[in-house]
């Protein structure tokens, strides 16, 4: 494979759209940033791909860079995208126990090769590290979250959104949402929030969610130290970090971001009232976003926010989902439905799976 002589970008500026039904649900405006658009299907083709090209730019030999990731989740389909996108190679290492689907997502990217070993991600990042990356001096490792060209790449996210609201005649954001695994997107919004020097980016409140059994963050922030979780245990694999990163942690004290946590069925029934409501479909660690938007979720976290503000949800997006996906969830969750406010002006009030628990 061939380098170019001028690589662009592996990402894409996403659109900013105004939710009409997500912003009477949650009786402010919504703004939904669809990183659910990028390459990969994830906001992951920011970060990821800000590392690939920056390693590819500063690299001796550019034509020997051959690209390692462990992760058979979003950052390893985005590191296999981006690297396509920049013409080298990307080999992908996973665990025995990830699903066909992924594995088929990432052949269907482009990969240069899966590899399947030992039994959890610790053992196939072994592998990776120790018999790859070691026989291979263009080898170069891809973390999925923790890397300042990450950060970096996920902060551009932040100047769109700026500038994307200017262009629609408003001044800027009153708060903006997003999910926490590892805390590389939470790292970006809030470097990108430092690096605006306005008024509306200073107090511009950060909401962080995460789910039950990956509370990494919240542990974190409660107890003043980074807190490892001893097992990750919720349907939002892709927020499966059992430890965030110090730079999200220090950035997220520094800002006095505001974290809260979810039910895995609060996740899920962000997933399908999202299809109801915009017709997209997203993983359960993007759903935890939307799902804030309903039954006064939002105001309860952030009580400051009026029928005038302007909230943007990063829809992260994601692709460990399908329709039968939704549907299972759907079938097990419905009942988280028993609160859901009848509102004749939002189309998921009306579409609640087991219909009677529509207030």
């Amino acid at each position: 494979m061939g380098s170019i002589p001028f690589p662009s970008n592996p990402w894409i500026e996403t659109p900013l759209i105004e939710s009409s039904a997500l912003s009477k649900a949650a009786g402010c405006r919504i703004f939904l940033k669809l990183e659910n658009l990028q390459p990969s299907g994830s906001f992951k083709s920011r970060g990821i791909g800000a590392l690939l090209l920056h390693s590819i730019i500063n690299h001796h030999d550019p034509d020997s860079v051959h690209f390692y990731c462990s992760s058979g989740g979003n950052a390893g389909l985005a590191c296999v995208t981006a690297a396509r996108s920049l013409n080298r190679p990307a080999t992908v290492v996973v665990p025995f126990t990830t699903k066909p689907l992924m594995i088929a997502r990432l052949k269907s990217a482009g990969v240069y090769e899966v590899i399947q070993v030992g039994e959890n991600w610790k053992e196939a990042d072994t592998y990776l590290r120790e018999r790859l990356l070691k026989n291979n001096e263009g080898g170069v490792y891809v973390p999925p979250f923790d890397h300042p060209e990450i950060w970096e790449g996920h902060s551009t996210l932040v100047s769109e959104v700026a500038r994307q609201l200017q262009d629609q005649g408003e001044e800027g954001a009153d708060a903006m949402v997003c999910s926490v695994g590892g805390g590389g997107l939470l790292c970006g919004v809030l470097l990108g929030l430092e690096r605006q020097h306005s008024s509306w980016s200073q107090n511009c409140k950060v909401l962080a969610l995460e789910t039950e059994g990956a509370e990494s963050l919240h542990k974190s922030l409660q107890q003043g130290q980074l807190v490892t979780l001893p097992k990750i245990t919720t349907i939002a694999t892709s927020l499966g970090a059992t430890r965030v990163a110090q730079q999200a942690f220090d950035l997220a004290q520094k800002h006095k971001v505001k974290s809260a946590v979810l039910s895995d069925a609060e996740a899920a029934m962000g997933c399908w009232r999202f299809a109801d409501d915009e017709r997209i479909i997203v993983e359960a660690a993007c759903g935890l976003n939307i799902a804030v938007c309903y039954d006064g979720r939002l105001k309860k976290l952030l009580p400051q926010i009026t029928r005038e503000s302007k909230v943007v949800i990063v829809v992260c997006g994601g692709s460990n989902v399908t329709l039968e996906t939704l549907m299972a969830y759907r079938e097990e969750y419905g009942w988280v439905e028993e609160s859901t406010i009848n509102d004749t002006e939002v189309p998921s009030t009306l579409s609640a799976p087991k219909g009677g628990h529509v207030k």
